[in-house]
């Protein structure tokens, strides 16, 4: 129940995160409404970092910017392959980059800083979780 619990937790959070990002992209590219946006489909893949929660417990004597890369790496499985889920059960996949450093425009290298940190802020929301009587 409790690993349930985290995933929706999980889940609800990075739709949030998602939105005010997009809303903050939406900002500097000059739309001053700060319109943000998400996928519903992205609760549940989001959700999926509790299958970080397990490699946290393994990894959390390196240092922090091995740890970061780590889940770096592992961001960005699940982002390709939740793409590539999607892809073949909706037709297409509800994001789609496109700048340079795009692979198969399921994921970009771009994101790399983004990933990298929320990995790391990912340690701290298990931590606060487990402490947490739910």
């Amino acid at each position: 129940m409790k690993t349930l619990k985290h995933f929706l937790i999980y889940g609800i959070i990075g739709l949030v995160l998602e939105v005010i990002y997009t809303g903050l992209a939406s900002l500097l590219k000059g739309d001053y409404s700060m319109h943000g946006f998400t996928f519903l489909v992205m609760l549940p893949i989001y959700g999926l970092a509790v299958f970080l929660e397990p490699l946290q417990a393994k990894i959390y004597d390196l240092p922090w910017w091995s740890r970061g890369a780590i889940y770096l790496t592992m961001i960005w499985s699940i982002e390709y392959t939740s793409g590539l889920i999607l892809g073949i059960i909706l037709g297409s996949c509800p994001w789609h980059y496109t700048d340079p450093l795009n692979i198969n425009g399921l994921i970009t290298l771009k994101m790399a800083p983004e990933w990298f940190l929320a990995g790391l802020g990912f340690e701290h929301l298990h931590n606060f979780l487990d402490k947490m009587p739910i």
